[in-house]
């Protein structure tokens, strides 16, 4: 039982340690790799679309890794109760890793063709199958190492990998940058980060090689207690069932929301949003992550001591309370002349709303030519925060402090004569927008870098604070014989699902509503309902006694 006094010793136990964060950072790293480099890929793969529909499509293969991710979870869950914890994250680690170093080999599409894009979709899938299961082996295989008043501090180190990948993907691009000029790195260089993650491959498997089964799962193994059926026993008994939705809901669905919003939203927000140079961007980031580091250890000390649940919850709502003044107070210090311009001068959009379309084209073969659609797109190539409300007559007018800018209507006329129309009309909003003091890039010597490093920090904290003490959370929450299936079910949904869209919902909400601001309101209201349903639906698990074996029928006589 997880409530027993670890036998493991000090040395074994680092190596697991090790080789479970290694595995997963390896995971992060081809995460952070992969997003970071989708320009390069879409041209490189995607090339045979125009350059738009390219990087969506690029980015719906970066997608496809989360879809899978929970069937994933199912798959090496099932094998990893069955099987054993080792065997199977061995498994997982092979096939996270490889695809990741094919990718670098992978043929452009002017050398393969259509063959090309599907391969590299193929990959992406067996990757998000793959670190489906590589997560709750990671934990669960630390966590049966462990003894109940360590758990928390020895599965943090676990939590600190998604800092660590990004940090060695920015380190490893920069370098290969660096070394082989720009051009090379668009042409060939961009495989070269691809192709070094066979070196974490094989320090990883290396590791891993060496380590023994888990004391836990040995003891059902000798003991014949293994569930013969772990989707049974944990979708069939009531108990098991009951705790897997309460954990998703009131646990790692915020987690996923919570770890978005500080590491990757925040990223898209001070380029896009505050229009932050991409160098200052990623050295604020960086100096962040780096400062924050030690608070997922001190969050997941902190949990072996006044318990998990409470660090977990506090960290939920807290996020909850506090996303919109943190977000504005970025604007505030990384830009103050955009903040002074949107309070003396803003925008406002009036127009037909019902003429306005939902501007997602993934394939490329739509056309927005709605005076709507035309000045919308023109407001968010500024990143404008604008208000839009319908027009009292036919025409479509943007107001910028005292001064209108109207887009005449665009029925009746040629091709070429729309193109005029809209070009003058977008060189006028543009020229409107900076004579009222909206600049084109927030002014480098106007950043205020110690309060903007701090604030990106705060939500970084909430991460630490909400990630930390997860693992050690889900799996003291279900018994050893179906604790690698139900712990990766909800992890991976809440994570891939809840966190992984976060982003792009967020970007949807903005681009609707034209409030810069607004898609904060999905981590806002997704972490405060998981800090309810997990205050009142679900248990604390710091030395909370499992049952040692499942509890079959009349357990299951309560469904």
């Amino acid at each position: 039982m997880l409530a027993l006094k670890s036998q493991t010793s000090s040395s074994e136990r680092r190596k697991v340690i090790i080789a479970s964060s290694l595995g997963t950072m390896f995971e992060w790293y081809d995460f952070y790799l992969y997003g970071s480099l989708s320009a390069i890929i879409a041209k490189q793969f995607f090339s045979g679309v125009n350059p738009t529909a390219g990087f969506i499509f690029a980015l719906l293969a970066f997608a496809a890794g989360f879809i899978v991710r929970p069937f994933g979870s199912l798959v090496f869950g099932v094998i990893g109760d069955i099987a054993g914890r080792k065997r199977t994250f061995l498994v997982t680690i092979v096939l996270m890793g490889l695809p990741t170093f094919i990718v670098g080999l992978l043929p452009s599409y002017e050398t393969l063709g259509i063959a090309s894009p599907i391969l590299l979709i193929v990959l992406r899938l067996l990757q998000g199958l793959a670190v489906g299961g590589e997560y709750g082996g990671a934990v669960t295989y630390v966590a049966e190492h462990s003894s109940a008043e360590k758990r928390g501090l020895h599965t943090s180190w676990i939590q600190t990998t998604g800092t660590l990948g990004l940090l060695l993907s920015l380190f490893v691009i920069l370098g290969v940058r660096s070394g082989v000029g720009e051009g090379s790195f668009g042409d060939w260089g961009w495989r070269l980060p691809f192709l070094f993650s066979i070196v974490l491959l094989g320090i990883s498997l290396w590791i891993r090689v060496k380590l023994n089964e888990s004391p836990e799962f040995k003891r059902m193994q000798e003991k014949g207690e293994q569930s013969k059926s772990p989707l049974r026993d944990t979708f069939v008994n009531a108990r098991n069932r009951k705790l897997v939705i309460a954990s998703l809901l009131g646990c790692t669905a915020g987690l996923g929301v919570v770890a978005y919003t500080g590491q990757f939203y925040i990223q898209f927000f001070l380029l896009q949003a505050v229009k932050l140079d991409g160098k200052l961007t990623n050295e604020v980031l960086t100096i962040a992550l780096v400062l924050c580091l030690p608070f997922y250890v001190l969050c997941g000390w902190l949990s072996d001591h006044i318990g998990r649940k409470p660090v977990i919850l506090t960290g939920c709502a807290i996020a909850a309370l506090t996303y919109f003044p943190i977000y504005k107070g970025i604007m505030h210090y990384a830009n103050p002349a955009l903040e002074h311009a949107q309070a003396t001068s803003p925008v406002k959009l009036e127009t037909n709303l019902s003429d306005c379309s939902f501007q997602f084209n993934p394939v490329g073969t739509s056309t927005f030519n709605k005076p709507c659609d035309v000045a919308k797109a023109a407001l968010a190539k500024n990143a404008v925060n604008y208000t839009a409300s319908q027009s009292s007559g036919p025409a479509t007018v943007v107001t910028v402090g005292s001064q209108v800018v109207e887009l005449g209507s665009l029925q009746g006329l040629s091709a070429a004569q729309v193109t005029q129309r809209i070009k003058a009309f977008t060189e006028s909003l543009t020229a409107a927008l900076v004579q009222h003091g909206y600049p084109k890039s927030a002014d480098p010597s106007a950043v205020n870098k110690p309060m903007l490093i701090l604030l990106i920090m705060i939500p970084v904290i909430y991460l630490t604070m909400v990630y930390s003490p997860a693992a050690a959370w889900l799996v003291e929450l279900f018994p050893p014989q179906v604790r690698y299936t139900a712990t990766s079910l909800p992890y991976n949904i809440g994570n891939g699902w809840f966190g992984g869209f976060m982003p792009a919902t967020a970007f949807a909400m903005v681009a609707a509503t034209g409030d810069i601001y607004f898609g904060l309101w999905y981590p806002t209201v997704v972490a405060g309902v998981v800090a309810v349903i997990g205050f009142f639906f679900l248990p604390e698990s710091r030395f909370m006694k499992q049952s040692e074996k499942i509890a079959g029928d009349a357990s299951r006589a309560e469904t």
